[in-house]
């Protein structure tokens, strides 16, 4: 086959081994616009269990649950109303003693344990089930802000998801927008709510401790979470990872690529290990010459744009525009493909020209609207700062690496 890398609009997922962990790389452009790094051995995330309450902290607000002999998780006491109790009647309180369904939804890091959730929810890659312990009917169908208002209307009106929504929440993703035959996304919730309604139905009837569900492996989730409209084919080196992806009713009708050769592996083609310490560098350049330095604290992300070998030319304040718009894209790409959320503090070049700012505005508004997961530009502080929030959605990628201990 060419070696040569397809350079198309549309993407590629790679999904590869690499030095005894996995990674699943969304890439296009020869840029990564997603990359999620994991455990040989999977992760916990997504699994359900019989759990049991160690201890109730009210000063922190949390319960410490158990999920396996001495393995302990924190759940919030803030979900106590959605609990479902399997050793005595749900009264809204979590108690001492107490056992529980809990989902895994966050990964232990460092010092922090495991992060659990009384809130249960199946994903699908159309579809969301949700079961939070209220049933307030029909209104519990919701539509990603992403999809236009046509596909309120298309699915709300759909009597199967009305009924589904009794029961539990129903969560229509982006990716139902791609789908032509609507009946795909009514069967799968169907699929959903069934699978979740036998957890439900087998949960105060299994010990203590006991695993209900085991969440997918993370190649598999990353897949059916990726948008099907960013990229045209998978493409793997692992044979175990192609098999599944055939095997799996909802991926197995994707275009899958197993990629074959000794001498040159998949990551080695694309240059992978390159690309990783580029994401973990603090400088990140531009193509005109400028370059952004992007430093994750505790508190918050601060990036500050900088002219770098850019000439200026006569026109200043154009070429400051012309770099900040640069910079403006160049983020909202790192700030996906780092992985980065919370508050982030953007120090671009200073503009004199109030249109320049706005222009500036409205790019960035543009660009973070591109990102699958919810950044907004909230505003621009006294001191010209630019202030953006993004919704936090697992660790970030230099997060994910200390926790698999991979060195590059």
């Amino acid at each position: 086959m060419s070696k040569q890398i397809e350079n198309n609009k549309k993407g590629k997922i790679l999904l590869l081994r690499l030095k005894g962990k996995t990674f699943s790389i969304l890439i296009r452009d020869n840029r990564i616009l997603s990359i999620q790094a994991g455990e040989e051995t999977g992760s916990q995330i997504g699994n359900i269990y019989v759990g049991k309450v160690q201890n109730v902290s009210a000063n922190i607000g949390a319960a410490f649950v158990e999920i396996q002999k001495g393995e302990l998780t924190f759940l919030p006491t803030k979900e106590a109303k959605n609990a479902i109790l399997t050793n005595r009647k749900a009264d809204g309180t979590i108690k001492t003693g107490d056992e529980l369904l809990v989902q895994i939804v966050k990964e232990p890091l460092k010092t922090k344990l495991a992060g659990s959730s009384a809130k249960l929810s199946l994903a699908g890659t159309y579809v969301v089930i949700e079961y939070n312990g209220q049933k307030d009917s029909k209104e519990n169908i919701r539509i990603s802000s992403k999809l236009g208002t046509k596909y309120h209307h298309l699915y709300k009106e759909q009597e199967t998801l009305q009924k589904i929504a009794v029961k539990f929440e129903v969560i229509i993703r982006t990716n139902a927008g791609a789908v032509e035959d609507i009946s795909k996304v009514i069967t799968e919730a169907e699929k959903l709510a069934a699978q979740m309604e036998h957890i439900l139905a087998i949960g105060d009837k299994r010990t203590c401790f006991s695993c209900l569900y085991h969440g997918e492996p993370e190649y598999m989730s990353f897949v059916k979470n990726a948008y099907q409209s960013e990229y045209d084919e998978i493409v793997t080196d692992e044979k175990e990872f192609y098999e599944a992806l055939l095997a799996d009713e909802k991926t197995k009708n994707l275009s899958i690529r197993f990629y074959e050769d000794s001498m040159l592996p998949l990551y080695k083609l694309y240059s992978v290990e390159t690309r990783i310490k580029e994401l973990l560098d603090k400088k990140a350049w531009l193509k005109s010459g400028g370059y952004l330095i992007i430093e994750q604290t505790e508190a918050l992300v601060a990036i500050d744009v900088n002219t770098g070998k850019y000439e200026a030319g006569r026109n200043q304040e154009e070429t400051y525009l012309k770099i900040n718009l640069e910079a403006a894209e160049a983020i909202a790409l790192s700030l996906r493909a780092r992985n980065l959320s919370g508050m982030i503090l953007v120090d671009f070049i200073n503009m004199k020209k109030g249109e320049h700012v706005e222009q500036l505005m409205q790019a960035m508004k543009k660009y973070l609207h591109e990102d699958p997961v919810t950044a907004h530009v909230v505003d621009i502080t006294g001191l010209g700062l630019m202030e953006i929030t993004r919704k936090k959605q697992n660790k970030s990628f230099a997060e994910q690496l200390a926790y698999t201990k991979f060195k590059i």
